[in-house]
């Protein structure tokens, strides 16, 4: 790893194998081109956005199973458009810290990016079981009639609901958080962007009729986006406001306090990756290509969420741990 590209990572410790490895040396590439031609990082996380939302209708009309070579083309369509969009959700950062052109509202916008695409694609899944629904019928026993279609397809569209609000949205903005969690502890408050609902609170009241309904959608939306992630974390807080009462400032923590947190946070942050990305979008293509799409929801509801339990509860633990020492 050469320096120049290892300046452009967050860090290696929050990064999985194939991140580090893979996604995230195509990633500096990409983010050296977008530079040479003055492109700014959001408009990289628009682009993203784009892909990936366009991707939704080549996984929404996909099926080898019913479609043969189309469908299976079709699918690896939209996965490979999927794959592209986290390419560019990654490059965004490794180009803005190449560039020095960070704002709040690309950190913003970096972390509504998986939404933008999974809100269109779960959506598709739906669709795509009202169309394609034979196996699960079959394996279920159920008669192929409108009437059962109708139901079926709105219990999927509710499971569906379930997963993208607390399984995707819930899992994924536990992730982002522990990550800057881990940042903090590492490199301090300016390595990190561990924001609090309080302060983002006061940049939103800070905010004019002047300021762009656009940003001040976003931000107002940040608000909501922090507060959640404080409110699943209670421990974490207060481990929190017993350093910046014993210690005043955040930048005065001691070195031996961060390296104890640290050493707590390593083992935690290799199964938080799980929560990310690459290990939730391969079992999504996995399901989509043996054309069981709507298996994708019950995956996200019981397997990430027994996750989400144990990476949540494993970090506050520890953190409850210290800040009883304090």
């Amino acid at each position: 790893m050469n320096e120049k590209f290892k300046q452009t990572l967050k860090s290696s410790e929050t990064e999985d194998w194939l991140d580090l490895h893979i996604v995230r040396p195509f990633c500096y590439y990409w983010a050296l081109l977008f530079a040479r031609f003055d492109i700014h990082p959001n408009t990289v996380t628009i682009l993203s956005m784009l892909i990936g939302a366009a991707s939704a209708v080549f996984f929404g009309c996909a099926s080898f199973y019913y479609g043969g070579t189309e469908g299976l083309i079709l699918n690896i369509i939209g996965i490979l458009l999927l794959m592209l969009a986290d390419i560019f959700d990654c490059t965004d950062g490794q180009l803005a810290r190449m560039t020095g052109k960070k704002s709040r509202l690309g950190r913003i916008l970096d972390g509504v990016a998986g939404f933008a695409w999974f809100t269109p694609i779960y959506l598709a899944l739906v669709y795509r079981f009202y169309l394609h629904h034979d196996l699960e019928f079959q394996w279920l026993g159920i008669s192929d009639t409108p009437q059962n279609v109708y139901i079926a397809t709105a219990i999927v569209f509710v499971l569906g609901l379930i997963s993208g609000i607390t399984g995707l949205a819930g899992q994924q903005r536990l992730a982002d958080y522990y990550i800057q969690v881990h940042l903090f502890f590492l490199k301090g408050e300016k390595g990190s962007e561990l924001d609090n609902s309080v302060r983002q609170q006061e940049i939103y009241d800070q905010m004019t009729t002047d300021t762009p309904l656009v940003e001040r959608v976003f931000q107002k939306s940040y608000v909501d986006y922090t507060r959640k992630q404080e409110a699943v974390t209670p421990q974490f807080q207060r481990l929190l406001a017993r350093l910046r009462e014993k210690y005043g400032h955040t930048d005065n923590i001691p070195q031996e306090v961060r390296d104890e947190f640290r050493h707590h946070s390593l083992p935690v942050i290799k199964w938080n990756g799980l929560l990310t990305f690459n290990f939730r979008s391969a079992w999504l293509f996995l399901f989509c290509l043996l054309d069981v799409p709507a298996m994708n929801f019950v995956w996200e509801i019981v397997g990430m969420g027994l996750l989400y339990l144990y990476v949540n509860r494993r970090h506050e633990a520890f953190c409850r741990q210290m800040a009883d020492k304090l």
